[in-house]
């Protein structure tokens, strides 16, 4: 320390300090440390001093903000050229999947429309198919694919869901050709009128409506024997049949049909539907009584309505259908009927009202419980008294 700053002030210290401070400078030769590496910034500057912090600090901040802004930008960059080849590889996997499934959607159409119209199914051969009861369109599916009627089975679901066809098809054995397109086929197998599965059946005069269920079972001709006896004894035919609406006393008959299935031979198809078979039965009723005959006493050709219009008879036609049944029972030939007949109507005419049971008829006496009553019984059962028309017997005797 220099001798003289002990006569110094403290004051004149720090004066001095602060010369020699302001006054320091640091000198370094760039030559001497020059690398080869490193490059010397224009904005540098040459000397520094103890001063120039503030400024140092401002420049490196604005450079680290800049380094900062210019790395940012550097990665925006990067993520929007990796979002951009994503995209790419989007577009690119997008089109060749949406290709693909055009394709395959392609292909399903070409190939079902070519089923549908039957274009490659050119085997006109015919191959008999068993459609069950009750058929979904599964099962319907199911069986045709089996003969190769069809190829396409989803194809054809499609259509018969699109068209509201599910409910159209039938139960039966079907003979049908392989070349058929899939509205011809659904039309075919929704028409009883194509099955081959039939069955000869004979209603004989007398049988009551039981005992003709219990023969269209047996001969398995009727699908279900509780909904056939059910619909016998319903108002289901009225609107059909006057004959049966004419009814004046159904809720007194045992069955309301009793009388009106008509005796004949009969092709059904097997396990039938029951309200078909009913029909069948009222309708060959019809028939038989608009059908023209010769009738013995009749010039002409007439009908059974004719008949009962044309006659004094108060009584409808179903009581003149009962009377005749009642005949038709107790006589042996066409000589005798004629004979009952007059014996019956004498009988009725001098007291009807006692009915037919006092008649002493054997197919007017009431049947035990365990045997099916016939139509005579009915007549019993019920306590009808009906005159009979002469002219009516020789339509119930053919």
């Amino acid at each position: 320390m220099n001798p003289d700053n002990f006569n110094m002030s403290e004051q004149e210290l720090n004066a001095q300090r602060r010369r020699r401070v302001e006054n320091f400078k640091l000198n370094i030769d760039e030559s001497e440390y020059e690398d080869d590496n490193l490059v010397k910034s224009e904005d540098e500057p040459s000397n520094l001093n103890s001063y120039s912090g503030q400024d140092v600090k401002k420049q490196m901040a604005r450079e680290s903000k800049q380094v900062l802004k210019q790395k940012k930008k550097e990665e925006k960059k990067a993520l929007k050229a990796k979002n951009k080849y994503n995209r790419r590889t989007f577009r690119f996997i997008w089109i060749i999947s949406v290709l693909i499934v055009g394709a395959m959607a392609a292909v399903y159409m070409i190939t079902g429309m070519n089923d549908l119209l039957a274009v490659n199914r050119t085997d006109s051969s015919t191959v008999k198919i068993e459609i069950p009861e009750n058929p979904t369109v599964d099962d319907v599916t199911k069986v045709l694919v089996d003969n190769k009627v069809i190829g396409e089975p989803s194809y054809f679901k499609l259509f018969v869901n699109v068209t509201k066809s599910a409910d159209d098809f039938t139960q039966g054995t079907y003979e049908i050709r392989r070349n058929m397109d899939y509205e011809a086929i659904i039309n075919f197998l929704s028409s009883n009128n194509n099955r081959t599965d039939t069955v000869s059946v004979t209603i004989t005069e007398g049988e009551s409506v039981l005992e003709i269920a219990n023969t269209l079972e047996k001969n398995g001709a009727l699908g279900d024997r509780d909904e056939f006896l059910s619909l016998c004894n319903s108002e289901k035919f009225d609107s059909d049949f006057d004959f049966i609406k004419a009814e004046t006393n159904a809720d007194k008959r045992y069955y309301k049909l009793e009388g009106y299935l008509y005796p004949d031979t009969y092709e059904f198809y097997r396990n039938e539907n029951a309200e078909s078979v009913i029909y069948k039965f009222l309708n060959n009723y019809e028939t038989k009584i608009n059908e023209k005959q010769t009738v013995d006493g009749y010039s002409k050709k007439t009908t059974v309505l004719k008949m009962v219009e044309e006659s004094d008879t108060k009584y409808s036609l179903d009581q003149v259908m009962t009377i005749a049944s009642i005949i038709q029972a107790e006589a042996a030939d066409k000589e005798d009927m004629y004979y009952i007949s007059s014996i019956l109507h004498n009988r009725l005419t001098a007291d009807s009202s006692l009915g037919v049971s006092s008649l002493g008829l054997d197919s007017t006496k009431f049947p035990k419980m365990t045997e099916a009553p016939t139509r005579a019984d009915m007549i019993h059962m019920t306590g009808r008294d009906f005159l009979t028309v002469l002219s009516a017997i020789p339509v119930w005797m053919r």
